[in-house]
Parts: structure tokens; C-alpha cells; sequence
């Protein structure tokens, strides 16, 4: 399969053929390397995705300011795309393995084994949130109150129709994930540049009925409006809403198949289609049903009937699909996660439970209406392993300590790993929790204490392992 094998129509049974060996614990070899527009289509693909329609109108429901939305979210995504382009991809093309791989020779198959449990448990939630996103497109489709549509307060299932969608988009994606990288990456080539051009039409539409183009004056809360993020947290939301993939490492699993670290730029695709242009035409989509239609913006109105009074069927068609160009990655993330957790199970049956998680949380909005917390906590707990891969990479020999530990000394459990991974991550819900720091201020200290602990219990055992053998 040559290069460009993920996004040419005539190299799809190849790709199909290759989905029962992803590669999951070897180097990606040299015939399977992929030139870089597979990653810009993917990128465009899984992050101009369904959730973006949810997480816009929850920066209005939280009272973002329009300099928070037009220049914190350009400076916090661009932060990003370095962090993917310098750190994840460069790691990715020199060691070409999985995250789940990688972890195993650093920290031992048992405690990855945990790990890989908390991974894919916390990817599986994201996904199903996209289902809840996607589910939502199906409601204007069926007389009026036939699915009742969730809101930004609702935590559990609105009925039996509702739980029926979730269950149908959701195994639909599954299915998707379980044809491998190749398909997931030609599928988001197709589907990103018109669901880009849906977000656009929405936030153009949006300005005619409002009869203004003063984007600034409408993304401007109004007076008395209570501010709940501030222009510091958009810039910390948009670096690290995605922290477990990149500071955290996840996509070691698809840049792995990147020939040179460049690839990584294509996460600008993104960044700044999705998680820049699509934030903010989505929460024009809100302030035009707050001031046209008086809804409350704490509570929000569901994506499919906001897409569907804007652009109509092609709206409600890109709600569905951009769900799935997320998911369909996440879930094959998760689905590597479990096999790394239970080797001897194949990449098909780690997948199908993925689903079917996925879609138990899918089926449940609480995830997807609390978008702007779950993604701080989630990075929060995963990315700090990431930084353990980044002193492992770069720092080690030059710290005196050893690289792949446990694969050198034969562990299976690591415990200056453990101890590194869980410190910091308790004091940050403990941070969390009781006085209630925003989730998304949390990754970066938390992972940077990680990498500082990392390094210091891997010396001192190293020194008592040299004074035992003297």
C-alpha cells in the first residue's frame, strides 16, 4: 500500500484487507507509511465533528466574552497544533508504536493494564457523547415531541425513542471503527470539507435573520450576563480540551503512521476549521434562538433543531456525520486501549466493546452537556501519563536514567510510574473538587509534576539498584 493508501477510492480493499493488523504491538514498517494528507482529512474530519455544535452554545450558556471566543480561542489552539507538532508527532515517527505499546515497555503490562482501562473507559464517554450529539439530528425528523430532545441540564435518557437513536448512530460508528485507521482517515477526507461548509452556511444564515454581521457585538454577553470562563479558561480549554491526545500522547496510535514529523501540522486542520471557526458559528447558532426565540442560554436548545431551522436537511445530515468522523476514531482509540488492557483478545472484539460502551454513554446526556468540564477532567488523568513518554524519549539518557525500563529489567509493574501518575492527578481532583479550579487549568501543572516526579523516583531507584550491585 503506498503513501497515500487511506485517502485513494482505488486502494480501499487494501486498506480493508489491512484492518485486522493495525501494527498493535510492532513499528509500523516502512510499506505502511502514510504521506501527510492522511492526517490533514483526518484531523478536519474528527475535530469539525458533531460535539463542536454542543461545546459553541455552552461558551454562550457560560458567558464567554467575544474577545475570549476570537482571540483566546486562535492563541489556545495554536498552542495546540505546536504541542501536536513538536512533541507528539516527533515521538511518533521515532518510536512508531502505540501509546498502549510504548506505556507497556516504560511502565509493564500490569500497570498499563490499568491504564489502559482508565483510557479507554474516559475515550469511550467522549465518544458517546457524540453519539448524543448525532441523536439529536434525529428528532426534527419525526413529528413534533415524537423524541424528546435533551437540554444543557438534562442528565438521563428522555425515553425509549431517544435510547433507540443513540443505540442505532452508535452502532453505525462501531461498525465504521472496526474497518481500521485506513477507512477512518478516508472517511474524515470526505466528510470534513462540506461539513466545514454546513458550519459556515449556519453561521450565515444565523446573520440574516439576525440582520447584522456584527459578529463581535453578538458574541458580546449581555450586561449582568454572569461570566463562568473567563478569557484565561478559553485559551486553557482550547490547549487542552484535547490533551490526552496530544500532551497525553494517544495519537502516538495514528501518527505512528506518519513518514516524517510534519504530519503533525495537519492538526491546524482542526484546530482552526473546528475548534476555531465551528465553536464560533455554533454559539451564533444560540445567540440567534436567545434573542429571536427567548430561550433560555442556560438551558440551551438541542443541535438538531438549531441546525435544522438554519440549513435544513443538509444540517441535519451533518450533525450525523460529523458525530461519526469523531467517534469513529475515539472509539478505534478505545478499542486499542482494551486490547493493550487484554492482549490475547483481537482488535475486533476490543472494538465492539468499545461500541458498545460508547453507546451506553451516548445514550445518557450528562457527558455531552458537560462538555467544558469532562474534557479538562479527562485530560487531566490521561495526559500526565504523556509527559512520562516525553522524559522517557528525550530527557532519559541525558538524566542518567534508563529508557523502557520495565522492558530492560523485565517488571511488569513499574511503580515509580504509578506513584508519578496518581499523585498528581489525586491533588488536581482534590483541586477540582473542593475548590473548584477549572478542570481545563489542571493538565499542564499536573502533567509537568509528572514528568518532575517521574524523573526523580527513577534516579533514586536507579542509585539504590547501582549501590545493591556494589
Amino acid at each position: 500500500m503506498n503513501a497515500t493508501a487511506a485517502l485513494d477510492a482505488t486502494d480501499t480493499d487494501t486498506s480493508t484487507s489491512r484492518a485486522a493488523s493495525e501494527f498493535e504491538r510492532e513499528r509500523v514498517p516502512e510499506s505502511e507509511l502514510k504521506g501527510p494528507s492522511a492526517f490533514w482529512g483526518m484531523y478536519a474530519g474528527e475535530h469539525t465533528a458533531g460535539t463542536e455544535f454542543m461545546i459553541g452554545p455552552l461558551f454562550v450558556a457560560w458567558g464567554a466574552s467575544a474577545a475570549g471566543l476570537v482571540f483566546g480561542l486562535f492563541l489556545g489552539n495554536l498552542l495546540a497544533v505546536l504541542t501536536w507538532r513538536y512533541l507528539t508527532a516527533v515521538i511518533a515517527c521515532d518510536e512508531r508504536l502505540t501509546l498502549y505499546y510504548k506505556m507497556e515497555k516504560i511502565a509493564g503490562r500490569n500497570l498499563v493494564a490499568i491504564y489502559n482501562l482508565a483510557n479507554g473507559l474516559l475515550f469511550c464517554f467522549l465518544a458517546g457523547s457524540m453519539i448524543t450529539v448525532s441523536a439529536t439530528a434525529v428528532g426534527p425528523l419525526f413529528p413534533a415531541g415524537a423524541i424528546e430532545m435533551p437540554t444543557f441540564d438534562s442528565t438521563m435518557p428522555t425515553g425509549p425513542a431517544w435510547i433507540v437513536s443513540c443505540i442505532v448512530i452508535g452502532a453505525a460508528m462501531t461498525l465504521v471503527a472496526l474497518k481500521g485507521y485506513g477507512v477512518i482517515a478516508q472517511m474524515g477526507h470526505y466528510a470534513a470539507p462540506w461539513m466545514f461548509f454546513v458550519f459556515l452556511a449556519c453561521a450565515c444564515v444565523t446573520l440574516g435573520k439576525l440582520d447584522t454581521l456584527d459578529v463581535w457585538q453578538l458574541l458580546t454577553p449581555p450586561p449582568g450576563t454572569e461570566q463562568k470562563i473567563s478569557f484565561l479558561g478559553i485559551v486553557f480549554f482550547s490547549w487542552f480540551c484535547n490533551a490526552a491526545m496530544h500532551i497525553g500522547m494517544a495519537d502516538l496510535s495514528v501518527l505512528r503512521f506518519a513518514r516524517k514529523p510534519t504530519a503533525g501540522w495537519a492538526s491546524a486542520s482542526g484546530m482552526f476549521l473546528g475548534h476555531y471557526v465551528a465553536w464560533i458559528c455554533a454559539a451564533l447558532l444560540l445567540v440567534y434562538w436567545v434573542r429571536a426565540h427567548g430561550v433560555d442560554p442556560t438551558k440551551g436548545k438541542d443541535p438538531g433543531t438549531m441546525v435544522d431551522d438554519a440549513v435544513g436537511w443538509a444540517g441535519l445530515i451533518c450533525v450525523i456525520i460529523a458525530g461519526w468522523t469523531t467517534a469513529n476514531p475515539t472509539i478505534y482509540r478505545a478499542g486499542l486501549a482494551f486490547q493493550g488492557m487484554l492482549p490475547g483478545i483481537s482488535r475486533t472484539t476490543a472494538t465492539l466493546m468499545a461500541g458498545a460502551l460508547c453507546i451506553a454513554a451516548g445514550i445518557f446526556p450528562a457527558f455531552a452537556m458537560n462538555l467544558l468540564s469532562f474534557v479538562g477532567l479527562y485530560g487531566t488523568v490521561l495526559a500526565p501519563v504523556g509527559a512520562i513518554i516525553v522524559v522517557d524519549h528525550f530527557l532519559a539518557e541525558r538524566l542518567g536514567i534508563p529508557r523502557d525500563p520495565a522492558e530492560h529489567a523485565g517488571s511488569t509493574f513499574n511503580v515509580n510510574v504509578l506513584l508519578a501518575w496518581l499523585i498528581p492527578v489525586a491533588v488536581a481532583l482534590y483541586c477540582y473538587q473542593v475548590h473548584h479550579v477549572f478542570a481545563s487549568y489542571l493538565p499542564l501543572p499536573c502533567a509537568l509534576a509528572c514528568g518532575f516526579l517521574y524523573y526523580l523516583l527513577s534516579k533514586w531507584s536507579s542509585g539504590r539498584a547501582t549501590a545493591a550491585r556494589t
